[in-house]
């Protein structure tokens, strides 16, 4: 999986592209990490993400969960069947996704 990371001021913009399932979810981890340890907010950009699985979902709850110490983790630019993923599972209610 590809991660740009992008970083202005105190946010940081992640983009993986493609899937994010077991195979590979532990590398966005370490994206998310590594980076909130330096930035106040993170963006995660999901418009190339054409699938996520419940390891995926594990690692944005824990980016959540990371971030709620600081500003905050946003999702953004989901597509439709990532949204509906998140739908399902309620995450929808608790993440702060904008449109």
């Amino acid at each position: 999986m590809m991660i740009d990371v992008m970083k202005e001021d105190n946010t940081c913009v992640l983009h993986p592209q493609g899937w994010i399932d077991s195979a590979n979810s532990a590398e966005l981890e370490g994206a998310v990490m590594s980076n909130a340890a330096e930035c106040e907010k993170i963006i995660l950009d999901l418009a190339d993400v054409d699938y996520i699985s419940s390891a995926g979902l594990r690692v944005i709850v824990a980016a959540h969960r990371e971030m709620e110490k600081k500003q905050g983790l946003i999702i953004r630019n989901m597509k439709g069947s990532v949204h509906d993923i998140i739908s399902l599972t309620g995450f929808d209610k608790k993440l702060n996704i904008e449109k």
